[in-house]
C-alpha cells in the first residue's frame, strides 16, 4: 500500500513561516499532479496549491503571494512553504496525490497552528 507521509507542522506565531515536507513510502509513477489542502474545524477541505507534472502551479486566492508549492513527481515529494501567516491559516494540511486511472493518495494530515 502508499502511504503519504507529511511532516513540518507545528505552532508558529504570526508573521512566521513554516514549511511542510510530503513524501510517498513506495514509489509512484505517472502521477499527475501534486497538492496541498486544509481543512479548518467546521470547515470544508479547500485546495491551497497545486502543481503539475510538467511544473505548472496554482494557489488559492487566500495564500497566492504568501505560499509556494514546490516538488518533483519521478521523486515522488511536495513541499509547501507558508510565509507570512496568518491566525486564518490555522488548520489541518493534507496533501494529495493524483495518478491515472482516477487514483489519489492523501497524507495523515499536519496541523498547523497560527497564534496572534
Amino acid at each position: 500500500q502508499v502511504q503519504l507521509v507529511e511532516s513540518g507542522g507545528g505552532l508558529v506565531q504570526a508573521g512566521g513561516s513554516l514549511r511542510l515536507s510530503c513524501a510517498a513510502s513506495t514509489s509512484i509513477f505517472s502521477i499527475n499532479t501534486m497538492g496541498w489542502y486544509r481543512q479548518a474545524p467546521g470547515k470544508q477541505r479547500d485546495l491551497v496549491a497545486l502543481i503539475t507534472s510538467g511544473g505548472a502551479t496554482n494557489y488559492a486566492d487566500s495564500v497566492r503571494g504568501r505560499f509556494t508549492i514546490s516538488g518533483d513527481t519521478a521523486k515522488n515529494t511536495v513541499y509547501l512553504q507558508m510565509n507570512s501567516l496568518k491566525p486564518e491559516d490555522t488548520a489541518v494540511y493534507y496533501c494529495n496525490f493524483r495518478a491515472y486511472f482516477g487514483y489519489e493518495y492523501w497524507g495523515q494530515g499536519t496541523q498547523v497552528t497560527v497564534s496572534s
